[in-house]
């Protein structure tokens, strides 16, 4: 609708128009403060600006009123506009909201190390990438999934090592004296076990048989990875391994040094990161000659903008923070463009449950799996709350919450109202085919108001995206069930003579519903 509206407005005007939303509902549908951006140039007061815009505006069919207030101009879009675009929007669900992009995105995500099973933290990462991903290719955006798998380095070698001592203390029975450093937990068990019915018990015997251990265990700990991912629908249409990357070292290695951008020191080589806004330069290669972590995310990035993608976005967790100056000096020295790059910074997640701590999982150790809350809350629940604030602010919730049946639990009031719709229609004994010829006309002001909400969700996608503010369709979502059950708990429906025009009214709330909740990866409940 906003779409349409400034088409007609500039019509008129050629300069960029800006369409509000009033916060009194009686003021219209939306409003233009355009009159003050012209008053300078055409020397003349808003007020009077805005009342000759008006007079202009008013001969659109496309309005049932234009009112200039104070300067601002106020419209009411038409019955037949509404009504028109409400009959399009249920013969087209499937393009409700679409929209034709010019634009490549590369959105990496995830990208958990392979070294154990995933946690809750990467989880929200997950689920606001795919959620990102939906609804931009939803709005014509051309998005390709990617997963960066970090299979190179120390930490595969310490899975293999854990799994290793594991194997030796549990299945040989001998003492072990653990490292400081190692991955615990009752997966690590269970793959000894496994490994030894693979490889025999003697793979426990010589250190030299760990490296082999670790890229045995690094593949099944991806395939549980991806597992986990497609039980919430999340899937990839990449997977880039780090180690294969590294042949690429000694070609970035040398870019690099043409560039000016390395030096020797202290028998390490350096990064000049500081030329390019980091705080300090960084270790590209060790004293021992072996690329550090930022070395493997400098071929990544250079992998990623020779594929000649027009955008990147990268969804790290906030601890990541500190990279993003260095990756972004990295990809200045290869001779791209880092404004392409954009980093979204996942907060940590705190989960209770009763009011008390959600407990550690025995199978990972120290964490608390995804896997887990999944099976305690289901996926459904579990992605609309990780969308329901903003990706950088911390997120807590209690998954008792998301259990109960009432409308303190998002999830079950806006498949409520869906639900409730689906019913309604049943026991009418009529199919939304049968009510699109009726004309959604003289409506009270609640269903006026109920009808224009449910069709605003192409602008809010819209708007959530390109703020990537995914919260802006929970919430949209949420005001729109929780107006929709006002609007039917005070209003008659069945056996009324405006029974076909609220059922129409109502086909359009549930095709919003159904079409939203898709674009988060939820599909809408027929009953409750």
């Amino acid at each position: 609708m906003k779409k349409k509206v400034l088409s007609i407005l500039s019509k008129h005007i050629e300069k960029k128009i800006v369409l509000e939303k009033p916060k009194d509902k009686n003021f219209g549908h939306y409003a233009t403060p355009i009159a003050f951006s012209m008053a300078k140039e055409l020397r003349k007061s808003p007020m009077i600006i805005a009342d000759e815009l008006a007079d202009i505006f008013k001969k659109e069919d496309i309005f049932e009123s234009v009112e200039a207030v104070k300067g601002y101009i106020n419209f009411k879009l038409s019955e037949k506009f509404l009504n028109d675009y409400a009959t399009w929007a249920l013969n087209n669900e499937k393009d409700f909201g679409k929209d034709e992009k010019d634009e490549s995105i590369l959105l990496e995500f995830v990208s958990a190390n392979p070294t154990g099973p995933l946690h809750i933290g990467h989880a929200r990462g997950a689920v606001i990438g795919d959620a990102i991903a939906r609804i931009g290719s939803h709005l014509g955006y051309k998005i390709t999934k990617e997963y960066y798998i970090n299979d190179a380095g120390n930490q595969i070698y310490l899975l293999g090592l854990s799994i290793f001592l594991s194997g030796k203390e549990k299945i040989l029975k001998e003492e072990v004296k653990w490292p400081d450093e190692f991955y615990r937990g009752e997966y690590i068990v269970d793959l000894a076990k496994e490994a030894a019915k693979i490889f025999g018990n003697e793979i426990f015997v010589d250190e030299a048989f760990i490296p082999k251990l670790a890229d045995w265990a690094k593949d099944k700990m991806m395939e549980l990875i991806k597992k986990d991912l497609k039980d919430v629908g999340i899937e990839f249409d990449n997977f880039v391994s780090e180690k294969k990357l590294y042949d690429e070292w000694p070609k970035v290695m040398e870019i690099l040094e043409k560039r000016d951008a390395l030096y020797h020191k202290d028998g390490k080589i350096w990064l000049k990161s500081t030329q390019f806004g980091d705080e300090k330069d960084r270790v590209v290669v060790r004293e021992d000659g072996r690329p550090t972590y930022l070395a493997g995310d400098i071929i990544y990035h250079y992998d990623k903008f020779k594929r000649g993608y027009d955008h990147y976005i990268n969804i790290w967790g906030a601890d990541h923070h500190g990279y993003i100056a260095r990756v972004k000096a990295a990809i200045k020295f290869l001779g791209f463009d880092p404004d392409k790059l954009e980093i979204i910074l996942s907060q940590m997640v705190s989960l209770l449950k009763g009011g008390e701590p959600y407990k550690m999982s025995k199978r990972a150790g120290n964490f608390i799996l995804m896997s887990d809350v999944v099976e305690d809350i289901g996926a459904d629940a579990l992605r609309f709350i990780f969308l329901s604030k903003k990706a950088d602010t911390h997120l807590e919730f209690d998954v008792e919450d998301l259990k109960k049946e009432d409308a303190s639990n998002p999830v079950y009031y806006i498949n409520y109202a869906h639900a409730r719709i689906n019913s309604v229609f049943e026991k009418s004994g009529k199919s939304v085919e049968d009510i699109l010829d009726v004309k959604l006309y003289d409506l009270n002001e609640d269903a006026k108001n109920l009808l224009f909400i449910s069709l605003l969700l192409p602008e809010v996608i819209e708007d959530a995206f390109e703020k990537r503010e995914l919260q802006k369709v929970t919430d949209y979502l949420k005001a729109l069930a929780a107006q929709f059950h006002r609007f039917y708990n005070a209003n008659k429906v069945l056996g009324t003579q405006n029974k076909d025009k609220y059922l129409k009214l109502f086909a359009v709330v549930a095709m919003s519903i159904r079409v939203g909740l898709r674009l988060l990866g939820i599909e809408a409940k027929y009953r409750m």
